[in-house]
């Protein structure tokens, strides 16, 4: 359980909201402190009843303003943060204290040193890595940053060493230690070509087969023209490389592109984040994104969800270039170009009302579709090897050759999730290396998946004729919008105008004025 306090600062608040929690025999797990006026507690879980009595005692303590739960702390959110980020990072990272010992140390150091973690946690970096003293370079003083060539066995490294600096009380430097990355030659090489020779725009598209080269060829087109684009297609299709390769091959490209996941905004704070918020005496609390792009491109990933407020606001804004914040009366002018994305049917969806027709006519002046790789077979396997090359090089890993059997495996696969699950695969793959010489099929551990079929499901309930009419129903909202009479539906089908209309009857499915 994590707390929030909202607060003013004064001395003996921590004091007086420990003994609201003492009273309940509350044992206190972690505190933090900010100087933004917040206070964030954590302690075991509690139930729903002794909360609703906690909370309000708490808001009740003298300079607090509120109070209300939340899913972490910030020290929590810093600490993984951090993890991650050492986790992704390519280059081999060692975090060592003032006497050269180790104390923190990411996977890809663990792979140039093929030892495991409790193998060299505070042991000396000198064991390791030779040809720079780092025990000896912290007694300097001042200690200063530093690189040079090292050597781990008879592989050359570029190191980079930082020293890490505390305050004490007085405000004076302490030294806490360093922290020292590794690249390998061919690493610092490849970073300096791709500054040297920086790739924009759609050169890092890859298209073999002709479907993908006429998208290619569509959007390269589109890329230049200023109005609102539509990007369809299955999911993991590519469609947000696609919006990113449009504005950097467009006259925004100096200015910011910001993708925002429709889906992933809940409907409560959907327009303030989109559009901003004004505070009751005027004062802008909060600039929106489509502020925050300001002369550059906003990509509405999956537009679909996007909550009916929201689109409101944002057919507005297609409409005559403006929108006012949330709470505010002001007339904000946008410069930005929208570029949606979507992988369902929107007609389908005016046609159900579950979004806006005026709408899909604004955001659908330009649009093409992104074929799935079913539909681009001849793709898989030069995607295949990129993604190899790129993986290896990224976690320190043997290229290696793809078998003739996987070969085969990964161009008849029906690949549902496309380009994000083929490449989730080899990542897989490569960052489980078993020294093997080739990538195998085993190795990219696909579940089992016929085309047109779905993956095998052992869960199924219900009868044929349920998914029968399941299916029917869904045909049937998908080709009304196209076909808006029964006669029409009824010839495209070839059965009965009768029947159609009993069928569009029994299925709820009408028009949508």
């Amino acid at each position: 359980m994590r707390l929030e306090v909202s607060c003013l600062d004064r001395i003996g608040l921590a004091k007086d909201i420990l003994e609201v929690l003492e009273n309940y025999g509350i044992n206190l797990i972690a505190i933090d402190a900010s100087n933004k006026g917040f206070l964030y507690l954590q302690f075991a879980e509690i139930g729903f009843e002794t909360l609703s009595e906690l909370m309000p005692l708490i808001r009740k303590v003298e300079s607090v303003h509120d109070v209300r739960t939340v899913s972490f702390m910030p020290s929590e959110q810093e600490h993984y943060a951090l993890k991650t980020l050492l986790k992704t990072l390519p280059d081999s990272v060692f975090s060592i204290n003032s006497k050269g010992r180790i104390r923190i140390v990411n996977e890809s150091a663990l792979l140039t040193l093929n030892m495991h973690e409790h193998e060299v946690i505070d042991e000396s970096l000198n064991h390791w890595v030779q040809g720079f003293n780092f025990s000896r370079w912290l007694t300097e003083a001042p200690v200063l940053a530093q690189a040079t060539r090292v050597q781990i066995g008879s592989n050359e490294y570029l190191a980079e060493m930082l020293p890490i600096y505390l305050p004490d009380e007085n405000n004076a430097s302490i030294l806490a230690g360093a922290v020292v990355s590794l690249k390998s030659p061919a690493r610092v090489g490849k970073q300096f070509n791709a500054l040297q020779n920086q790739t924009t725009g759609f050169d890092n598209v890859l298209a073999v087969s002709d479907k993908m080269k006429d998208v290619l060829k569509q959007a390269k087109r589109m890329a230049q023209l200023d109005a609102p684009l539509l990007i369809t297609g299955e999911t993991g299709t590519g469609k947000e490389l696609m919006a990113k390769a449009s504005h950097d091959a467009s006259m925004r490209r100096e200015h910011p592109f910001i993708p925002i996941n429709c889906a992933a905004l809940p409907d409560s704070v959907a327009e303030e984040e989109l559009f901003g918020f004004v505070s009751n005496d005027g004062q802008v609390v909060k600039r929106g994104l489509f502020e925050e792009a300001k002369g550059g491109t906003v990509f509405l990933d999956e537009i679909a969800e996007m909550s009916k407020a929201a689109q409101v606001k944002l057919l507005r804004l297609l409409q005559d270039g403006t929108f006012r914040r949330i709470g505010g009366d002001e007339e904000v002018r946008a410069d930005v170009r929208i570029i949606c994305s979507t992988q369902k049917n929107l007609a389908e969806l005016c046609q159900s009302g579950e979004f806006r027709e005026d709408l899909y006519y604004r955001i659908h002046v330009l649009s093409y579709h992104m074929p799935s790789l079913r539909e681009r077979k001849v793709d898989v396997i030069p995607l295949t090897e990129m993604f190899l090359e790129h993986y290896s090089q990224q976690l320190s890993s043997p290229l290696r050759r793809i078998s003739a059997s996987c070969r085969d495996y990964l161009f008849t696969y029906a690949w549902p999730g496309n380009v994000r699950q083929l490449k989730n695969a080899i990542f897989r793959a490569v960052s489980m290396w078993d020294g093997s010489a080739e990538l195998t099929v085993e190795q990219l551990k696909l579940p089992s998946y016929a085309e047109g079929f779905g993956y095998f499901d052992e869960e199924f309930e219900g009868s044929l004729d349920q998914a029968m009419k399941e299916y029917e129903a869904s045909l049937l909202r998908r080709l009304y919008p196209a076909y808006p009479s029964t006669r029409q539906l009824a010839k495209k089908l070839g059965v009965s105008h009768t029947a159609i209309a009993n069928k569009l009857r029994d299925y709820k499915i009408t028009k949508k004025r």
